[in-house]
């Protein structure tokens, strides 16, 4: 793409500055002197209009006066045109991250070792080693990869990173224009840019020499390319670090089973970073003076005593099925209103969560919290209105609704469905002078819409945020003392094997985004299953008990990380042209294992798809 652009005559720069009588002018020459003193010569004739809202004719003046030089020139197309970043000074290491540190800096000088499982609770400082490693592999004359799971969060990665490294940085991702895409491309093969931040298609960027790739929150299932061509952005990233010598960091707070199991084999090196990093005891006080809290944290033992750290947030698990004996149907329970009512005299922010990934219905017992589930997969039962009855998603077995709950003969039998507008209408109508934002992906399609939402947030401009996965993840939210889980279930009950670990991982992150300033905070976790293994270990912060409770639960139906599952999907508009020609498979698959006697391959379906 050629372009119109212009800078500062040289000469105008060298000499005294120019008298102009005309305070437009002024501005403008001001604007086109700031912008060659930070590096940025020529600018395109669209930008200057653009950010000063002056006219053509005040630049065209300045040109007749042989202060300002004109040119056409092929330009890029950036998405982070106009963008500044304020620089940062890197912050001194904790012992667990100078030892975590250590082992990935001796990688980098010597490439080729097995890749990394970096397993730290939410803000224990992860990203402080992403910025040593990039920064290491980039004095190396080598490049970098740097994923996150949502296109929502490249902004604040790119913000992060770019006060470090301001000048070399591309963005991929699905959202870009075609041309930004391709010039983004072009400077990346050519050398131009060597750190690539971007969503899972960016592991396929041209980095030349590429020295390091990073995977942040690596368990998050948006690391799978559900659509052909189908690929999982974490097996690609082991196996280009396998080829290129890459050193490959996965990162996470409860890192994926898979992923988890194959460094208790040994397959990865695992580095643990076990606390919440709060910062230098003079920035907190600091803080703590700002916003009239206290600084109630403990020096880092063994390290600087500068430094502070914070426990993760309490957690509360409500049980919903007492708030209903109670006489209580809101889907608000009393220990969650009265913590927003708290929240908000404060003059806090709260953020209130609810899973709606997937749009299945569950069927549950009101009186004893009783999910319906199937006997041979042990995964609940989805309720289909067409047929009204309930199927299992994963070996197609039916049966009709029953009219009594088989576990305690109450008669409370409910399908079970709730949804982010709801939840808006609710405290719309409890908290009537309340500002609120919806954050999901009806009110923010784009990456714009959702750096604006969580710069609108950021800056106070809203009191609570109701939102789905998306504000669960990597987000500094300092104003925010509590977290309100509205329901687990619709996640726990998801027909899915890894809907525990799904559940885990959500109430997990969403619980570190509190208590993350002085102010501290908490978090309340409503549900009809407070027993279940997974709300309990994430209650308690704890991933190595749900790790074994979930493992036990793999190997009694032999699901993975203990086998290997093969998903054949038929479409089509109608259910019936797309059932046939799959039982006609089966049929098949059945015959051809049977020949072969394979007796540890099990055939299944076929069932609707979830």
């Amino acid at each position: 793409k050629r372009a119109k652009v212009v800078r500062p005559a040289p000469q105008a720069l060298s000499g005294e500055p120019p008298t102009l009588r005309s305070p437009q002018q002024r501005a403008l020459w001001a604007y086109l002197v700031r912008q060659a003193s930070e590096g940025g010569g020529w600018v395109t004739r669209e930008r200057v209009l653009r950010e000063t809202g002056l006219s053509p004719s005040v630049l065209e003046g300045l040109i007749a006066k042989g202060l300002v030089e004109e040119s056409e020139r092929p330009i890029w197309r950036d998405p982070l045109e106009g963008r500044t970043f304020v620089p940062t000074t890197p912050p001194t290491l904790l012992p667990d991250q100078e030892l975590a540190w250590q082992a990935i800096a001796a990688d980098l000088d010597a490439p080729g070792g097995k890749p990394f499982l970096l397993q730290g609770v939410t803000g224990s400082g992860k990203t402080e080693l992403y910025l040593r490693a990039v920064q290491r592999a980039l004095q190396q004359g080598r490049g970098a990869i740097v994923l996150v799971p949502e296109i929502a969060l490249t902004p604040q990665t790119i913000r992060r990173f770019g006060a470090r490294f301001p000048a070399t940085i591309a963005v991929m991702h699905s959202r870009l224009s075609e041309g930004e895409r391709y010039d983004q491309w072009r400077r990346i093969r050519s050398g131009d840019l060597r750190l690539v931040i971007g969503s899972r298609s960016a592991i396929f960027s041209p980095v030349q020499n590429l020295g390091l790739i990073v995977l942040d929150e690596e368990h998050e299932w948006t690391y799978k390319q559900q659509q052909a061509p189908h690929y999982h952005a974490r097996e690609v990233a082991v196996k280009l670090a396998e080829l290129t010598g890459a050193t490959l960091i996965l990162g996470s707070a409860p890192p994926a089973l898979e992923t988890a199991y194959r460094a208790e084999r040994g397959l990865y090196r695992r580095l643990v970073l076990p606390q919440r990093i709060m910062g230098h005891r003079r920035l907190v006080e600091e803080q703590a003076q700002q916003v009239g809290g206290q600084s109630r944290f403990l020096p880092a033992p063994g390290g600087d005593e500068e430094a502070l750290y914070a426990d993760l947030p309490p957690v509360e698990v409500v049980d919903l099925r007492v708030e209903l004996r109670a006489g209580n149907t809101s889907i608000f329970s009393r220990a969650l209103r009265a913590a927003l009512d708290e929240t908000l005299a404060s003059g806090q922010q709260a953020i209130l969560f609810l899973n709606r990934r997937g749009a299945a219905t569950f069927v549950q017992c009101r009186e004893c919290g009783h999910v319906l589930r199937c006997p041979r997969c042990d995964i609940p039962l989805t309720y289909h209105s067409a047929s009204e009855d309930l199927i299992c998603h994963h070996c197609n077995r039916r049966q009709p609704i029953p009219t009594e709950c088989p576990s305690c003969g109450g008669h409370r039998i409910r399908y079970f469905g709730l949804g982010t507008e709801r939840v808006e209408e609710t405290v719309r109508a409890l908290y009537p002078s309340a500002r609120l934002i919806r954050w999901d992906l009806d009110t923010a399609s784009t990456a714009a819409a959702h750096e604006a939402i969580l710069d609108r947030f950021s800056r106070g401009e809203a009191d609570i945020l109701i939102g789905t996965q998306m504000i669960a993840k990597g987000l500094d939210l300092p104003r925010v003392t509590l977290v309100g889980v509205i329901t687990a279930d619709t996640m726990l009950n998801l027909p899915d094997f890894r809907a525990a670990e799904r559940t885990f991982q959500l109430l997990t992150q969403v619980a570190g985004r509190a208590g993350r300033s002085v102010l501290g905070g908490r978090v309340i976790i409503q549900t009809y299953t407070p027993d279940h293994p997974a709300i309990q270990a994430a209650s308690r912060h704890d991933y190595e008990a749900f790790y074994q409770a979930e493992m036990a639960f793999r190997r009694t139906h032999w699901y993975p990380p203990l086998s290997r599952l093969v998903r054949l999907l038929y479409i089509h508009t109608s259910a019936h042209q797309a059932q046939a020609p799959a039982e006609r498979l089966r049929d098949s698959l059945q015959a051809r294992l049977e020949r072969l006697a394979l007796p540890d391959t099990d055939l299944i379906g076929p069932a609707p798809c979830f």
